[in-house]
């Protein structure tokens, strides 16, 4: 049974789903949200990271957030948000650049070498082609007992640190408030955190799917969840249409910074005709459509509310090997393409209310290393838009 038959009334389209302090979940509303936010915030202005989902390509996030910090100008978020690859990465940009090291470590040192491992004859009778151990130990082994406090410290300051999963069940996207379970969670928070971030970037039929159990006023239930990019490529929280406008005499407008971990678009490339070469093709294509769809539909509505909105995403011309390579050389190359992008302010697409988009000051354009901000089919993509 899912949390949303007995909790969620109709008309809650959008809702983040928060453990208390008694030790049960509500959904809250986004307007809610933005709510509490303000009130924690105070007249500090609202600082949003969204980190999308891309399988392989989360070294990109990560790669860009090590860059950023370098470069010298990242901010400490208000909120962070990710799905899938995304969800990975978002605990340790949460935390801050005292936590890059461990970040790099894990995309520059062959930590996720393996990490889809087949499961051989498993295969036939169960629901998976790739096992989920290695996944397994690679968020128990960085989602350790120091992170859960440390994300616990920062939650009760009134950050957010928000993930995406699909209920398998209803096919709905679920939003979990990680900071929350950090903070309540007690001596369930730490299983509960990995066991949460593990579901979100299960792909369904490459990875198993996860049983969570979630305690309500209703009693405690048992869903199946999986990957969130299933439902959402990326989402803003609290969604624009809540967040201050630039007009707004009590509150500054937002920040918002979205990293797509993958293209926009697909150019032409030969590859084998083999399963797993159509499969990694084919949800490419797909996963390119629906991201650039949102973020369509995301820049205009931030642009109605009249804020600002920066976006990198990885551009067409950059050789990506497929959405399931995570050997070391590929994803260390990646992490620090977008490293190099981000210290040299190549990195963002920036769009500013009532204006055009337009890219950082940037050196001569170099046509074999096309950063986010020289790749015109991601600029324009903005300025069709205003």
């Amino acid at each position: 049974m899912s949390m949303t038959d007995d909790t969620e009334p109709d008309d809650v389209i959008f809702s983040v789903r928060t453990l208390g302090s008694d030790g049960e979940f509500e959904s809250l509303s986004s307007g809610e949200v933005a709510r509490r936010l303000q009130a924690a915030s105070g007249e500090r202005p609202l600082s949003i990271l969204a980190l999308s989902s891309g399988g392989a390509s989360g070294a990109f996030g990560a790669g860009a957030l090590v860059g950023w910090t370098s470069q010298g100008t990242r901010p400490e978020f208000t909120v962070v948000t990710g799905v899938s690859a995304g969800a990975l990465v978002a605990p340790l940009a949460f935390l801050g650049p005292s936590w890059d090291e461990r970040m790099t470590a894990i995309f520059t040192t062959g930590v996720t070498d393996g990490l889809f491992q087949p499961r051989g004859l498993g295969v036939l009778f169960g629901s998976s082609v790739y096992s989920a151990e290695p996944l397994r130990r690679l968020i128990e082994q960085y989602a350790d007992d120091a992170m859960i406090d440390a994300i616990a410290r920062e939650a009760a300051k009134g950050r957010l640190l928000l993930v995406a999963t699909t209920d398998f069940a209803t096919g709905d996207a679920v939003i979990w408030d990680l900071g929350s379970i950090a903070l309540y969670g007690g001596k369930n928070a730490k299983p509960l955190f990995q066991s949460v971030l593990r579901a979100s970037a299960s792909v369904p039929g490459m990875l198993p799917p996860v049983v969570l159990k979630v305690r309500t006023k209703g009693g405690i239930h048992e869903e199946t969840h999986v990957d969130g990019g299933v439902t959402l490529p990326f989402f803003i929280a609290p969604a624009p249409e809540d967040l201050p406008q630039a007009a707004a005499a009590s509150a500054q407008p937002a920040a918002v910074h979205v990293i797509i971990d993958g293209p926009l678009r697909n150019v032409p490339r030969r590859s084998h005709a083999n399963a797993l070469a159509v499969f990694n093709r084919s949800l490419s294509a797909g996963l390119s459509h629906i991201t650039r769809t949102t973020l369509e539909s995301t820049l205009a509505a931030v642009h109605q509310r009249g804020m600002s909105l920066d976006y990198a995403a990885i551009p067409a011309s950059y050789p990506l090997r497929g959405a399931f390579d995570f050997g070391a050389d590929t994803q260390r190359s990646l992490f620090e393409f977008a490293a190099s992008c981000a210290e040299t302010e190549r990195l963002w697409v920036r769009v500013h209310s009532g204006s055009d988009a337009r890219a950082a000051e940037q050196p001569p354009r170099s046509e074999a290393a096309l950063c986010p901000a020289d790749d015109a089919f991601i600029e324009r993509l903005a300025a069709l838009r205003n």
